[in-house]
């Protein structure tokens, strides 16, 4: 079986345990800034907080799709970024656009170019959006964040209702939980100032309470594999065996 994975953010985190734990044999493609090729595949060096970079992911998603017949095509965009926690008003207005054009104009973006890029194919195809709790639980300090994320959720209800009448493609997004990542060493390191939330946070870590990895990848992947799964869903990892 001839399978192409596709996560963006996969030079680590989440994004590396998705790709190590994709289905065997399966081409992998990490697109990130920064990083080194999968085993079994390749890296494309992009910056998805740049406008510019957009068009090239659409070429080379392109590229990918038409390399060769694929049994399977599955694409998970994964990254996204906090930077910079704080108050709107406050944060740096550079760092604050780049969060807007990352978590919330990027994944409308590359979703639009995976969709074209499959359109027509009679193989299994999937595209999975990483959503979080913050799209529906407002937090002082997650402005942009959180506002990104619930971008998100609608975008994949809106375009998952119109695959169903006509594309064929799964679309889903998936909140994963609270993930032992570099994502939560940084919220840790937050002044209360900026997050007046951050206490839970530390106290998740100090109680051991972050889920590994390597443990919500496979738990994704599992939730693809059901035969029940819908278009136009949002998922919570949470409490899934």
């Amino acid at each position: 079986m001839h399978t192409l994975v596709v996560v963006t953010g996969g030079s680590a985190g989440l994004g590396a345990a998705l790709l190590a734990a994709a289905p065997d044999a399966a081409y992998r493609v990490d697109v990130s800034r920064s990083g080194t090729a999968p085993d079994g595949g390749e890296h494309l060096a992009l910056d998805l907080a740049e406008p510019a970079d957009w068009a090239r992911f659409d070429a080379q998603i392109h590229r990918l799709v038409a390399d060769r017949d694929w049994d399977r095509v599955t694409m998970v965009h994964n990254a996204g970024t906090l930077e910079p926690i704080g108050f709107a008003g406050e944060v740096d207005p550079a760092a604050y656009t780049r969060n807007v054009l990352l978590n919330s104009a990027a994944p409308q973006v590359l979703g639009d170019a995976f969709l074209r890029a499959v359109a027509g194919l009679e193989v299994r195809r999937e595209l999975v959006l990483i959503s979080s709790g913050a799209a529906t639980n407002a937090r002082a300090g997650w402005s942009s964040y959180g506002a990104a994320k619930a971008a998100v959720d609608h975008w994949v209800r809106a375009v998952g209702k119109e695959q169903a009448q006509r594309g064929g493609t799964t679309v889903v997004a998936v909140a994963p939980g609270v993930v032992a990542t570099a994502m939560q060493e940084q919220i840790r390191a937050t002044a209360d100032r900026d997050f007046p939330g951050v206490e839970r946070f530390r106290r998740m870590h100090d109680e051991g309470t972050l889920l590994e990895p390597d443990v919500v990848a496979g738990r994704l992947w599992q939730l693809l594999d059901e035969p029940d799964v819908v278009t136009g869903t949002v998922t919570d990892l949470r409490g899934r065996a």
